[in-house]
């Protein structure tokens, strides 16, 4: 059986990323950068989607990190558009 040694390399590298829980913003507890809120974010969504969605976001990164609720609210206001884009691919 052969391996490839990169691929175990990078697996071992994720592996040892995953035991010190150092992955990424989310995992370091990051904020909700929507206005006017402070809970904890469990998304990172591009800033210019959410800004689409009619979210306002504080800050002029590219990424977005919103909380449950606001993950709620951006889902059902892109609903319509996410199902006349697969009707337009499909």
């Amino acid at each position: 059986m052969k391996r490839n040694l990169s691929n175990s390399s990078i697996c071992t590298s994720k592996l040892t990323m995953l035991r010190r829980g150092c992955l990424g913003r989310i995992e370091k507890g990051v904020k909700c950068t929507v206005s006017s809120c402070s809970r904890e974010a469990v998304r990172s969504i591009s800033a210019d989607k959410v800004k689409g969605a009619g979210l306002s976001v504080s800050g002029s990164e590219n990424r977005a990190y919103i909380c449950k609720e606001h993950y709620k609210e951006y889902k059902k206001k892109t609903k319509k558009d996410k199902t006349l884009d697969k009707w337009r691919h499909g």
